[in-house]
């Protein structure tokens, strides 16, 4: 099958999208990875519908191609189509990246490659596409792609895209339309000098309610998605994502039971989306509105220490089969390190509910290489896994699933180095060692992963031309090989801690809260000291005041 042939094979599968003819101007929407993981994300959805609600644009989508494809196409030099119109990358005046994790970077530089556009922001005139992107990853850290992207939006893209469009739509050279892009609010333009970009966010999430508007069975979550909550206020202090989509907020029940009602035609299973599901204020009313309406429901996560039987007895009965719980550390030292208010109790309390409903699968997510970890914290996992599965019994299944622990930028352990490559390999062999004999599953990330991860989320600018160079030798696997050609130590990214007072490549972002809030979180985490989650009123960090 044809590059041609699988778009519109796929097209014709899809219900909800958008074809239009004689707009003005072509957007070329991104999710750099392949078709079925593209689709699974909300964001890629919201995006879509706005910009297609707008006369002057026709927004058309583009994937990585399947793995299948990927390397005929490449030997070919098959250039890239839009799935809607079969389109050439390069025709578009628009390009826009929804760019959610570091290894996606290299997607990135493929697709424009494969697309026939300029992989150099400098190298393109005005007869080029204008490239944006977005996503969590231009939010936190936007330097490593610099040199590659014209303008970043940094924020929630509700809030920005209608003024990036305003601009789009206007008859301008690319030197004036990236200085117009950079007058605006939340968006950072690499060429044109500015001391701070502010982050946009949506106050009212009832404003701008999110759900699958391209309906597809070939997503990998087969799944019509709804978001209940945006942002996360537990603070837990190695997560990026609660400090840079803060401040937490909910939909109203009305509105879902809205939504609901309308993706009862579909006959999919609803998957609900948010930071913490089981934190919605009404989740129980949720699940019993759901199966009520004769659908099925599945969580994007939930938390031990908030969920309910009902939430998990709506899970069993909807086909679950496996519940997921991430206590990140085994030891009580390094769960109060990180501020994640999860106890043993909590955790016991769920695996019963799961084991009461039915459920005899469980997922425990762990991190190693945590500041100031120790082996006996290692060890606390073992002991933690191995109590657990005393308790489900033989009958029983427990996974783990282990990564190394990666500091993120706007986070309390943004100067923290990572953990040494042999330590790392130590703890693996320490956790698979003390399972293996219960039959425990264990799944562990590789540490060059995570490695060429952390390089990318606290890089800076320098990073771009070794990106492209990696590109051309042939991508991800040559990144640290290139990276050390160009002169550019990798052990100082990973090991060397960070001064506070340092100069970092994401200063010029302002997430709403001061770094001297994340210098005392930092200090509180090093004393052992909780931090309350977010609280109507509360004018801690700043973002809400």
């Amino acid at each position: 099958m044809r590059q041609t042939e699988l778009l519109k094979y796929r097209l014709s599968g899809e219900r909800g999208v958008v074809l239009k003819s004689g707009a003005p101007k072509k957007f070329a929407l991104i999710y750099p990875n392949e078709y079925r993981v593209g689709m699974s994300n909300l964001g890629l959805h919201v995006i879509y519908a706005l910009i297609n609600g707008r006369r002057e644009f026709a927004c058309e989508r583009f994937f990585l191609p399947d793995a299948r494809f990927l390397n005929s196409m490449e030997r070919s030099r098959e250039v890239l189509l839009s799935v809607e119109t079969q389109t050439p990358l390069f025709k578009f005046q628009a390009i826009g990246f929804n760019v959610t994790f570091e290894p996606d970077y290299f997607n990135v530089l493929k697709i424009l490659s494969m697309g026939r556009v300029k992989l150099r922001a400098e190298q393109r005139g005005d007869l080029d596409p204008i490239v944006i992107a977005g996503g969590p990853c231009a939010t936190f850290n936007p330097a490593p792609l610099s040199d590659v992207v014209d303008a970043f939006v940094i924020g929630e893209g509700e809030m920005i895209m209608p003024a990036v469009l305003d601009v789009l739509s206007q008859s301008m050279s690319r030197r004036e339309t990236l200085s117009a892009l950079a007058r605006l609010d939340g968006v950072y333009v690499p060429t044109v000098k500015q001391t701070t970009v502010k982050r946009c966010w949506l106050r009212d999430l009832d404003a701008r309610p999110a759900h699958t508007v391209i309906v597809t069975d070939d997503a990998e979550l087969d799944m019509y998605l709804i978001e209940v909550a945006r942002g996360c206020g537990r603070h837990c202090r190695f997560c990026m994502a609660g400090y840079c989509f803060r401040r937490p907020r909910v939909h109203s029940l009305d509105v879902l039971e809205r939504e609901i009602d309308e993706a009862a035609s579909f006959g999919k299973k609803i998957g609900l989306m948010g930071a913490a599901v089981s934190d919605y204020p009404h989740i129980d009313e949720l699940c019993r509105m759901i199966l009520e309406r004769g659908l099925t429901m599945s969580v994007a996560s939930f938390r031990a220490d908030s969920v309910t039987r009902t939430l998990v007895e709506s899970l069993a009965s909807s086909g679950t089969r496996t519940l997921t719980i991430a206590p990140e550390a085994g030891s009580e030292r390094m769960r109060a390190l990180i501020n994640k208010g999860i106890t043993v109790e909590h955790i016991d309390r769920t695996v019963e509910l799961g084991l009461a409903a039915g459920i005899k699968h469980f997922r425990l997510y762990f991190m190693i290489g945590l500041p100031t970890e120790t082996p006996d914290d290692v060890r606390a996992i073992v002991e933690m896994s191995n109590r657990l599965k005393d308790r489900i019994g033989d009958g029983a299944r427990l996974t783990l699933s282990v990564n190394a622990f990666v500091p993120k930028p706007h986070t309390p352990f943004q100067w923290e180095p990572t953990a040494d490559r042999k330590y790392i390999e130590g703890a693996f062999r320490m956790i698979r060692a003390g399972l293996k004999r219960r039959g425990v599953e264990v799944i562990t990330d590789s540490e060059r992963a995570a490695a060429v991860q952390s390089i990318l989320a606290r890089g800076g600018r320098e990073l771009g031309e070794v990106l492209i160079r990696a590109h051309e030798s042939g991508g991800i696997k040559n990144f640290m090989r290139v990276l050390q050609e160009s002169g550019l130590d990798a052990e100082k990214y990973l090991y060397a801690p960070r001064g506070v007072d340092e100069e970092l490549p994401w200063d010029v972002l302002d997430q709403g809260f001061a770094k001297s809030y994340l210098i005392e979180e930092r200090r509180r985490a090093l004393e052992l000291r909780a931090t309350a989650p977010c609280f109507d009123g509360c004018k801690r960090c700043g973002v809400c005041r």
